[in-house]
Formats: C-alpha cells, sequence, structure tokens
C-alpha cells in the first residue's frame, strides 16, 4: 500500500486551473485502491500571510467543503484540518532543532515571496519545516506537487534522513511526484489561469457568472464564415480539456468555417456547467448539513491523529523525553 499525502491551503474559490492542476489528480489517485490517501486543509500555513480571523474562518470552511464536493470520498481517504492534529506542532519543533540554517537559507519559495514584498516573518522561513513534520509523522511515501514544492519535499526528505541517521530508522524517506504531463491551463485571457492574474473561471460561480466568463474568454479576429486553426484556439483548449464527446466534428468545423467563436464558447459553457453538476449538488448539501461536515472531519482527525501520535511518542522517546505527556 503506498500512502499519498496532499495539503490544501485554504486561500480563496477554486477555480478550473486549481482543478486541473492539482485536485482532479488528487481524487485520481484516492480511487486506486493501492493507494492510502492522507488529504488535508492546511490551514496554519495560511497564518504566515493572512491573520484576518474571519477571513480565515470562512475560507478554511469553505476549503473544506470544496475538497469534499470535487475531491474527497471519506471512505477512501483520511481527510483532515492541520490545525486538529497537535502532533504537527509538536514535530516542527523537533526537526527545527535538527535543521541547518544555511537548508533553510536556500529555500527558493521564502526568495521569492518576500522579493515580491511579503513580510519575511519567522513563520514564512519555516514554512518548510511545518511542511516536513506534515509529511512525514505520517511515513508518506508519495507526496504529488507542482514544481515550486519539489525543493520542500526534498528537504523533508533531508530532514527524514537525517533524523534517522542521528536517531535510528524512524521515518519513511518521502518522494515527491510531479505530473509533468498535467498542462498549464489557460485563463480567461489566454495566459495561465490564476488568481494573481484575475483571469480566472470559478468552479462554483452561478450560471450567469460562469456564461459571462466563458463568454469573455479571448480569442483571435476572425470574420464569421472564414476557418479557425483549432489548435490554436483557446476556447477549443477547454474542450479538449473538458473531454468533449463531439471534439472531431467541432474541429472539423473550424477548419471549415462552419462555426464561431460565440457558438463555441455557448458549447463549451454547457459542457463545463454538467461537467461539474454533482458537485455543486454535493457542496449544496454539505453546505446545509455542517453536521455531517463535522463528523467527516472529526472521523479524519481521530484517525489521523492515532497515526501522527504513535510516530510522535517514537520522536519523544528518541529525544529522551517520556513518551507520552503527563498532561
Amino acid at each position: 500500500m503506498t500512502r499519498i499525502l496532499t495539503g490544501m491551503t485554504p486561500s480563496g474559490i477554486p477555480h478550473i486551473g486549481n482543478y486541473f492542476g492539482m485536485m482532479k489528480q488528487a481524487k485520481e489517485l484516492q480511487d486506486n485502491p493501492q493507494n492510502e490517501c492522507f488529504y488535508f486543509v492546511s490551514d496554519l500555513h495560511s497564518f504566515t500571510s493572512k491573520r484576518d480571523p474571519e477571513l480565515f474562518k470562512t475560507n478554511s470552511e469553505a476549503s473544506v467543503l470544496d475538497w469534499l464536493a470535487l475531491v474527497v470520498d471519506p471512505d477512501k481517504t483520511i481527510f483532515y484540518r492541520q490545525s486538529d492534529i497537535r502532533a504537527h506542532t509538536e514535530m516542527l519543533w523537533y526537526l527545527s532543532c535538527i535543521t541547518p540554517f544555511g537548508l533553510m537559507e536556500r529555500a527558493h519559495a521564502f526568495k521569492d515571496k518576500t522579493a515580491k514584498g511579503m513580510e519575511a516573518n519567522v513563520g514564512l522561513f519555516t514554512y518548510p519545516i511545518l511542511m516536513a513534520a506534515d509529511i512525514i509523522l505520517y511515513d508518506i511515501d508519495i507526496v504529488p506537487v507542482g514544481k515550486d514544492q519539489a525543493q520542500h519535499v526534498e528537504m523533508a526528505r533531508d530532514l527524514a534522513q537525517k533524523f534517522n541517521h542521528h536517531f535510528g530508522d524512524t521515518f519513511v524517506l518521502p518522494e515527491s511526484q510531479i505530473k509533468e504531463e498535467v498542462q498549464t491551463i489557460p485563463g480567461l485571457d489566454g495566459a495561465k489561469m490564476s488568481k494573481s492574474y484575475g483571469n480566472t473561471i470559478e468552479i462554483f460561480a452561478d450560471e450567469k457568472t460562469m456564461k459571462k466568463k466563458i463568454m469573455s474568454l479571448k480569442t483571435e479576429s476572425v470574420e464569421m464564415g472564414q476557418p479557425i486553426d483549432p489548435e490554436t484556439c483557446n476556447v477549443m483548449a477547454f474542450h479538449r480539456l473538458f473531454e468533449n464527446p463531439n471534439l472531431e466534428k467541432l474541429e472539423a468545423d473550424y477548419r471549415a468555417g462552419n462555426i464561431g467563436f460565440g457558438d463555441s464558447k455557448k458549447q463549451l459553457f454547457e459542457l463545463v456547467w454538467d461537467y461539474f453538476a454533482e458537485a455543486r449538488a454535493r457542496r449544496e448539501a454539505l453546505a446545509n448539513d455542517p453536521a455531517e461536515v463535522e463528523r467527516i472531519l472529526k472521523m479524519g482527525a481521530q484517525k489521523a491523529s492515532a497515526i501522527a501520535e504513535a510516530k510522535l511518542e517514537l520522536v519523544r522517546s528518541k529525544f529522551g523525553l517520556n513518551a507520552k505527556h503527563l498532561g
């Protein structure tokens, strides 16, 4: 059985780029019976940049609903909030005490974020150590990440290896998994879809808003009746992404000049709207049943905590501490 872990920081409304960039892959990994998946809302990580308690609560609750609606089957996956597992922050301290300062100085994410004006706080600096604790507490084999997070997984591996060398075999050494074939999802303007660019299509937007956004997709200037190259069309890229069953006919119509961008966008809207219909219904049902959401989170937290606490007891004993707290 392969153990897989993915964390998601609650940072707002999910868009199509988020889904095809990570969430769809997470669902596929969960549905493989050879995998044991740990998916969690990494809410503690969000404090490195945002500290408005009301916004934090809203984003955290929304992230839980989004992942339950789009990805998580709680009967297959251990799903929890990072802040519900106390072992993560205690493990952070033990790992901090064996982490070379120079290793943290080489973390490119810290340098990139502070160069863009983010506050250079200690939490942001030690973010990779908490991420390492998130991973190695559960003896994770594989961590699916984007290229920007691969260095952090490598740091987690380095720290696990350093601990094992000093204290004896304790942790599994994790590996990052970068899905190279995941394409860059284009936004409304044709550039990479990103909240920072303001070019996103939100998955749970209402029907009117989603249609308006899709109809505003940037296209080249072509007169009606003229052929269009389907290989360079931004709208066609989405038809492929959502696996339009009529793709061959649509491409032929493009080349023959039998369809314009407006009609293509209308077909795309219907395709996208139907694609997320079940997820919308599931999210609405969960939003109206907070007791069920809490039950799922409590079940996940109990399972995760049992695993994390067992590992933490081993770590404490190797440092010479009592395996369990007296309190």
